[in-house]
């Protein structure tokens, strides 16, 4: 069966003055259009294409790589809005209609949303969806505490960020765990900070659980401390966004470093910063 949405590994049945009429080998029959031929072919080769329906609303064939698939997520630009709805691009000739009521609130052109791709099973035709989390499941979780995930953001609270996770959950990022900029759109690496009762995921920016990772913080501090003369001006004030750009870590994730160094009397904290205290020749328990 040639499925709309998907891409399939068809065979080339003939050459037309048309383009290629591609089949599944159980009498369905589909065109690729003279546009998206390959310079190179012959009949009966296999060939890999995205199914779609043209605005004819005849399935039609590409090689173009569309940027969401069925049942995917991705961050599209509104090309312009219509009597039915909101049209988004999508990397395809025909843009994706967003209709009117599947639009959490309303679209407007030029500007950038996390969309959905569904299909309507009675028409064959293929939407996009801003009602996210309407297509997210956390009923059976596919993940654990302190895992590593994918995500992708998609919409902004007073808690935080919202967020799928790998593709299939919803999950919220504290704003207190975003460490650096965080936009609409934005695929990250995460981690699963906690696993809720009612199966919410709070999310993390910062690895979690490990040792070694606040080891890394620790020699990290250590290193710009002696690259800056033994004094850095960061103190408990500074912004989460001063503390990223300068370590590349966390505000969390700096003050647990500090801390550490602090403990050990490696160095000495005042309203100004930080100073080195200890040997530059011999780094603190747990420095490289």
């Amino acid at each position: 069966m040639i499925h709309t949405g998907r891409t399939q590994e068809l065979t080339i049945l003939r050459h037309t003055g048309v383009g290629l009429f591609l089949g599944d080998g159980e009498g369905g029959e589909v065109l690729l259009p003279n546009k998206y031929v390959p310079e190179h072919f012959a009949v009966g080769d296999p060939l890999g294409v995205f199914v779609y329906r043209d605005s004819e609303d005849r399935q039609v064939a590409t090689t173009l790589e569309p940027k969401v698939r069925l049942g995917g997520f991705a961050p599209l630009r509104v090309g312009h809005v219509g009597r039915f709805g909101a049209f988004v691009e999508w990397g395809l000739e025909k843009d994706l209609l967003v209709p009117f009521k599947e639009q959490q609130k309303k679209l407007e052109e030029g500007r950038w949303y996390v969309v959905h791709m569904a299909l309507d099973e009675a028409t064959d035709r293929l939407f996009g969806s801003t009602r996210i989390e309407r297509f997210l499941d956390n009923s059976t979780l596919e993940v654990a505490e302190r895992e590593e995930v994918s995500l992708l953001i998609f919409g902004r609270s007073d808690l935080g960020w919202s967020a799928i996770v790998n593709g299939k959950h919803l999950g919220l990022l504290h704003t207190s765990d975003a460490f650096k900029p965080v936009a609409i759109g934005d695929r990250l690496t995460g981690y699963v900070k906690h696993i809720r009762d009612d199966h919410k995921l709070d999310l993390t920016l910062q690895a979690i659980g490990y040792a070694h990772y606040n080891d890394a913080n620790v020699d990290l501090l250590v290193k710009r401390l002696h690259q800056h003369g033994g004094f850095l001006p960061f103190t408990d004030k500074s912004s989460p966004e001063d503390i990223h750009r300068m370590f590349g870590i966390s505000k969390k994730a700096f003050k647990q470093a500090v801390g550490a160094l602090y403990k050990a009397r490696q160095v000495h904290l005042d309203e100004r910063g930080i100073t080195w205290t200890g040997s530059r020749g011999t780094p603190p328990a747990g420095t490289k």
